[in-house]
């Protein structure tokens, strides 16, 4: 007989087919977020306040639409669960939007022929096949980060599935960063095509997306939902008051939308890099050894700085409060703001050595601070959830969680917008990007010869996410759940559930 103790958690199966099925479900929203962005920007050439709105308009909307989503998730009763349902079924519903986001005309092609028809067909699906994929991701992306808090009443096995899955994600993430431009322009070359061309961007988009969507549904296949529902239902409106009026919820969704020019990192990053280093084309980072050694020194110290913080989130919050935590995330917006100093005293040079190391240096310390407000603000959704059931016997799990998903999506909105504008002022848009791309082939340089374009990436990538990483941490300052706390609450909620006759599993099986 074992005489260890009873926990009510997953087991390394569940866990592994979990976070199989989330670094799929991430490569396909980077798919998006990152390759459909540039692919929108930088080959079909849209218009850049027009691409800013649509980006926007499409967030905000499913912003909106995510405690709409939460709140069915929570309505749901079926032998698979809450959350399972929408695992099992939507995956392959979101492979086919995902795919249709890239059969699209050509915006600058359409432009320069004077065919307005077409420029406004190509806008006008680029929109819609946009908002019916947010609108999809939505059903899946609120179960998938929902189901954590029903696999497991262990708090410290809880803070290591967050961890992994924050970890698991960013892998999926920088998968795509990495891939998608590069192995497009290549399938480009193989064509016999422009380095910018669409075919190779349409068939590597085809074939990530399948092979994401086939790991993400190992998410909905191999996971349980073991923590007891809650037998009282939410309306809509109720459902919207309950986020506003719980007060630690609150704080961090106001810390969330301070934080939205963050998400101009992601917007910008991979442009940048493709023109600033590699003047447009991105297969050079595979055949220079000089600008390969460029991309692991920054695009590593940021994932490095990234990954290390995640993974030792579950040592740290044995001893520090998430809350102190998240807090101390606001030193991050130095070195990221310094970035921009350093772009300033050489804008020419940045590919030299000495500043490699410095941006390198910069861009890690940056990186500790992404990874722990990532990690942190899942760990503290979780734990309102927790403080909701205990202080109101309702437990809202896919209402909070669409809370990160509305973070998420409001902030990219925010910061569509303010790239579309900034692109716009320095003429970076449509026909312009074009010529640019064949001023480049033709041997032209980015930094030299765009320098406002330059100037501008290297401002959106720094200075607005250094100052949203700073102020984001006001609201949080008074966050109302300490450590202490939450282990009181987990411990009476935990024995309300044993006495409720919740199914329990042992650490035996739990491997």
């Amino acid at each position: 007989m074992s005489n260890k103790k009873k926990v009510n958690t997953y087991t390394g199966k569940e866990a592994a087919m979990y976070l199989t099925g989330l670094c799929g479900q991430n490569m396909i929203y980077n798919i998006i977020a990152t390759g459909l962005y540039f692919y929108f920007q930088n080959v079909i050439c849209l218009n850049a306040v027009a691409l800013g709105w649509i980006f926007a308009l499409a967030r905000v909307w499913d912003a909106i639409n995510d405690p709409m989503m939460g709140t069915i998730v929570d309505k749901t009763k079926s032998r698979w669960g809450k959350c399972r349902p929408y695992l099992l079924f939507v995956p392959p519903v979101i492979m086919v939007i995902t795919i249709a986001c890239f059969l699209n005309g050509n915006y600058a092609a359409a432009k320069d022929a004077g065919n307005h028809t077409s420029m406004v067909l190509i806008t006008g699906w680029a929109a819609l096949s946009y908002i019916l994929w947010g609108m999809s991701y939505t059903i899946g992306d609120i179960p998938l980060w929902g189901i954590i808090p029903r696999m497991t009443e262990d708090e410290g096995d809880r803070a290591k599935l967050i961890s992994l899955a924050r970890i698991i994600a960013s892998v999926g993430a920088a998968l795509v960063v990495v891939a998608i431009v590069p192995v497009s322009q290549m399938v480009n070359g193989m064509l016999g095509e422009d380095t910018n061309a669409q075919k190779g961007f349409i068939i590597v988009a085809i074939a990530l997306t399948v092979i994401a969507s086939i790991m993400f549904e190992l998410a909905g296949i191999g996971t349980r939902e073991r923590v007891p529902v809650s037998e009282e239902n939410k309306s809509m409106k109720e459902s919207f008051q309950l986020m506003w009026s719980c007060k630690p919820f609150r704080r961090i969704l106001i810390s969330g939308v301070l934080r939205s020019p963050m998400q101009l990192m992601m917007i910008v990053v991979i442009t940048l890099f493709t023109y600033y280093y590699c003047d447009g084309d991105m297969m050079r980072a595979f055949t220079d050894p000089k600008i390969l050694i460029i991309l692991v020194i920054i695009g590593g110290g940021f994932f490095i700085g990234q990954f290390g913080a995640m993974a030792l989130f579950p040592y740290l919050i044995k001893k520090v409060d998430v809350k102190t935590l998240y807090n101390l995330t606001a030193l991050s917006g130095i070195p990221t703001g310094l970035m921009f100093l350093i772009y300033k005293i050489a804008p020419y040079d940045l590919a030299e050595t000495k500043w490699v190391v410095i941006e390198g240096i910069l861009i890690l310390l940056g990186g500790i601070g992404f990874g722990l407000v990532m990690v942190c603000q899942s760990m503290m959704i979780s734990d309102c959830i927790d403080y909701e059931e205990y202080h109101n016997g309702f437990r809202p799990d896919g209402v909070f969680f669409s809370g990160q998903s509305f973070i998420t999506k409001l902030s990219a909105g925010i910061a569509s917008i303010i790239s579309a504008y900034a692109f716009n002022a320095v003429g970076y848009t449509d026909t312009n990007i074009d010529k640019m791309n064949k001023a480049l082939e033709a041997g032209k340089h980015f930094a030299t010869d765009f320098e406002s374009y330059s100037s501008a990436m290297w401002f959106l990538l720094t200075v607005p996410p250094a100052i949203g990483m700073i102020i984001a941490v006001i609201p949080t300052i008074k966050y109302e759940i300490s450590k202490k706390e939450h282990d009181t609450i987990l411990k009476a909620l935990v024995a309300k559930h044993e006495a409720d006759g919740a199914e329990v599993v042992t650490e035996e099986t739990a491997d």
